[in-house]
C-alpha cells in the first residue's frame, strides 16, 4: 500500500521539522519524497489544516488483560488508544497473573499481535507477584519483549529491593519505573491533603507521601548508576527533586498525566468518584509547577496512566471507590487545550508524546524518519467536541473530563502504514 499525507503541517521534533510538507508511506514504512517520480498510484490523505506528527506513544497504560477483562482488555484498550491518536502503548504488569515471567509477557505480546490495533509493549514486574520481596526474572522478561520493569499500582517499599533492581537492570539498559508512594503516609487517604480536604471532610494524602519515595529512589539511582523513571509525578517537590537530580547527572526521568496538568483538588467537591486518582489531584501551585517542569525539560513525557474501571467500582461512596481515570481517548485533546491556552508550545507537546517516551524506553519510535515504521498521528487543531464517555471505545467510562468542551482532537491514526481511524473513529474491523 502507498499513502501520501498531503498538505499538512508536519511537526517532527526528532528531525527538527515544523513546517508544511507531504509525508509518503510505502509498504508500511515512512519514505522520503526524493526519487519518487510518480505519485499517481498513492492513496491520498488530505491533511490541509491538520497537524501531522510521528505516532504518539503512551508509556503508562493499564490494559487489564489478563485477569480483569471486565474492566478492559487488549482489544478495547488498543481501540481506545487508536481513537485517541496513540499508536504505541506500554502496558503495566498489575494483571492477574502478574506479568512477572516470560509466559505471561509472551501471552500479552501474542494477544496484542493478533487482536490489538496499535503497538503494545509490555512492562514486566520488578518483583514476583508485585509483592515487593523478591526480584522477578528480569532477563526472561526482557527476552519476552518487556521494555521496562515496574510494580506500578504498588510501591517497592523495601529500599534494598529497589537498589537491587536498579543495579540488575543496568546490564539490560532497562529503566525501572517507580510508583512513588509511602504507604504509611498515604494510608486511607482519598484526596490531596490541604484546604479542600478539610472543607470536604475527606482524609488527605500529603505531598510527602510521593516526595519521600522519589527522593529515596533518586538517591538509589545515584548509588547504583541505574535508570529510575518516576511515574505520574504530581507535586512541586517532586519536580524540584528531579530537576536537581538531572543537574547532578543522576539517571532519572519522569512523566506527568493530563489530569495532573489541568485539574485541581477543588474538583473533588462534586464527590464524583471519577475525580479519585492516585496520586490525587493536587492544588493549583502543584499544577503550575508541573507545567514549569514540562517547559524546562524536567518532565520527559506525558502519559495517561489509563486506568479503566467497571461502573460499580466508581458509582459508590467516595471513600469506597477505586482510584483511576480512563484517559486514552482524551489525553491529546486535553493537552491541545494547554497549547491553545499558551501554556505549552505545539512542538513541545508533540515531543512529550514522541521523542520523550522513545528516549526513556530506548525504542525506535516517535519519528518520521524515512525507513522507520509508518506510525502517524494527525490532529485537527480546529475540531471542537464535548467529552462524552458513552462514546469511548474503552470499557472504562470513568473520566473526570466528561462534559468538558475541548478543541484540537486526533482525527487520523496510522499504524505500520494502516489507517486505523478516520475522523476519530475506528475504520479497521
Amino acid at each position: 500500500m502507498k499513502l501520501l499525507i498531503r498538505g499538512g503541517k508536519v511537526v517532527d521534533p526528532a528531525n527538527g521539522i515544523n513546517d508544511g510538507r507531504d509525508v509518503a508511506i510505502i509498504d508500511g514504512k515512512l519514505a522520503g519524497l526524493n526519487g519518487i517520480s510518480d505519485l499517481s498510484d498513492f492513496q491520498v490523505i488530505d491533511a490541509t489544516g491538520k497537524i501531522v506528527c510521528p505516532g504518539f506513544i503512551d508509556m503508562h497504560v493499564h490494559l487489564r488483560e489478563p485477569g480483569f477483562e471486565y474492566k478492559e482488555d487488549i482489544v478495547t484498550g488498543t481501540r481506545a488508544a487508536a481513537a485517541g491518536g496513540i499508536t504505541t502503548v506500554c502496558c503495566m504488569p498489575n494483571t492477574e497473573p502478574v506479568i512477572d515471567n516470560a509466559a505471561v509477557a509472551s501471552f500479552v505480546v501474542d494477544r496484542a499481535r493478533k487482536a490489538g490495533l496499535v503497538n503494545v509493549l509490555p512492562i514486566g514486574a520488578i518483583t514476583k507477584k508485585q509483592e515487593g520481596n523478591e526480584l522477578s526474572e528480569i532477563g526472561e522478561l526482557v527476552s519476552a519483549g518487556c521494555v521496562a520493569v515496574s510494580d506500578d499500582g504498588k510501591p517497592v517499599m523495601k529500599a534494598d529491593i529497589m537498589r537491587n533492581a536498579l543495579d540488575y537492570t543496568k546490564m539490560f539498559g532497562l529503566p525501572v519505573l517507580s510508583h512513588c508512594e509511602d504507604l504509611a503516609l498515604a494510608a486511607d487517604g482519598q484526596m490531596h491533603e490541604g484546604y479542600y480536604s478539610t472543607i470536604y471532610g475527606l482524609k488527605g494524602i500529603p505531598t510527602a507521601a510521593e516526595e519521600v519515595m522519589a527522593a529515596r529512589d533518586i538517591i538509589l539511582a545515584r548509588l547504583t548508576g541505574g535508570h529510575v523513571h518516576i511515574c505520574h509525578i504530581s507535586t512541586r517537590g517532586s519536580v524540584e527533586l528531579i530537576r536537581q537530580a538531572k543537574k547532578d547527572g543522576i539517571k532519572v526521568t519522569c512523566e506527568a498525566t493530563p489530569h495532573h496538568l489541568t485539574l485541581t483538588d477543588e474538583l473533588v467537591g462534586s464527590y464524583d468518584a471519577d475525580t479519585k486518582v492516585n496520586p490525587p489531584l493536587r492544588s493549583t501551585e502543584h499544577v503550575e509547577a508541573l507545567l514549569e517542569g514540562l517547559n524546562d525539560g524536567t518532565i520527559d513525557c506525558i502519559v495517561t496512566d489509563h486506568a479503566p474501571h467497571h461502573l460499580e467500582s466508581k458509582d459508590c461512596e467516595y471513600n469506597l471507590a477505586a482510584f483511576g481515570i480512563s484517559g486514552l481517548e482524551t489525553s491529546v485533546a486535553v493537552c491541545m487545550n494547554l497549547v491553545n491556552q499558551g501554556k505549552l508550545s505545539l512542538e513541545k507537546m508533540v515531543s512529550l508524546y514522541t521523542t520523550g517516551p522513545a528516549n526513556v524506553l530506548g525504542i525506535d519510535k516517535g519519528t518520521l524518519t524515512p525507513g522507520m515504521a509508518a506510525d502517524v498521528t494527525i490532529i485537527d487543531p480546529e475540531k471542537v467536541k464535548i467529552v462524552d464517555p458513552a462514546e469511548f471505545y474503552s470499557r472504562g467510562k470513568n473520566s473526570a473530563f466528561k462534559g468538558m468542551k475541548l478543541k484540537g482532537w486526533p482525527v487520523t491514526t496510522i499504524v505500520a502504514g494502516n489507517v486505523v481511524t478516520e475522523n476519530g473513529r475506528i475504520v479497521t474491523p
